[in-house]
């Protein structure tokens, strides 16, 4: 039996992988300018390894199918799909104490990976609006819900510059503690390389996940007079490491 495809249908098999390659590396490339964890080359992956799964599924088996004796689903391989990338999102998911970090880029490889599916499937259309969906929902629904008021009890960061050896750290905890926030989480960083006044003094770079009913900026400004203190910002923890 003849299992070569013609010449015009392996052609438009090969745009479909091709197309997958192209929309799952847009997506990958947000991901990789936001310094996710898993960024460019991995979702490219994930999308162009979903299409040929599906291009398999559907095309693979042309020799061993037998009208009335041999018939099989190809939705069976779509399904292993979607149950198969949640070890892929998994991974990409840790959590640090209380906070759980890595929930988007897990979701975007999902996503990926059904982009890939539908290229894979022959349904480019839908893939190309799936990923503009993507980009619409990283960039748009992040501006509209950096606006949302936030709860009294939802978490707030502070990132801290103060000189070392200089006991800024200790005096702002206590002036968290004195505006009646609770300090949840303490990281120290390494300050980025010019960073800070050109002191003598070395520059520690602390971040601070609160929790409070009172103004988070208002406090960031009484902290930022402290002796020692370089700069203070604030802003939501759960922003920094979608």
């Amino acid at each position: 039996m003849d299992l070569a495809l013609p010449p015009s249908e392996e052609l438009r098999l090969l745009l479909l992988l091709l197309l997958a390659l192209v929309l799952s590396a847009v997506i990958g490339l947000e991901r990789e300018i936001r310094q996710k964890s898993a960024g460019l080359r991995t979702h490219t992956l994930v999308g162009v390894g979903a299409a040929l799964f599906m291009l398999v599924s559907k095309y693979g088996f042309g020799d061993v199918l037998q009208p009335e004796h041999v018939i099989l689903d190809p939705s069976r391989v779509a399904a292993q799909i979607v149950s198969g990338i949640g070890f892929i999102g998994a991974g990409v998911i840790f959590v640090r104490r209380d906070a759980v970090r890595g929930l988007t880029t897990a979701a975007v490889v999902w996503v990926t990976a059904a982009v890939g599916m539908a290229c894979g499937a022959g349904l480019p259309w839908m893939a190309i609006a799936a990923t503009v969906a993507h980009l619409c929902v990283v960039f748009g629904f992040t501006a509209i819900s950096r606006r949302i008021p936030l709860s009294r009890h939802s978490p707030s960061e502070l990132r801290l510059l103060y000189e070392d050896g200089s006991g800024a750290l200790r005096r702002a905890l206590v002036a968290c503690t004195e505006a009646e926030f609770v300090v949840t989480e303490v990281n120290v960083e390494r300050a980025t390389p010019g960073e800070g006044p050109a002191s003598g003094n070395g520059i520690v770079a602390v971040r601070l996940a609160v929790r409070g009913s009172g103004s988070v900026t208002g406090l960031a400004g009484k902290l930022s007079e402290l002796t020692g203190m370089v700069q203070v910002t604030a802003g939501r923890p759960e922003y920094v490491n979608e």
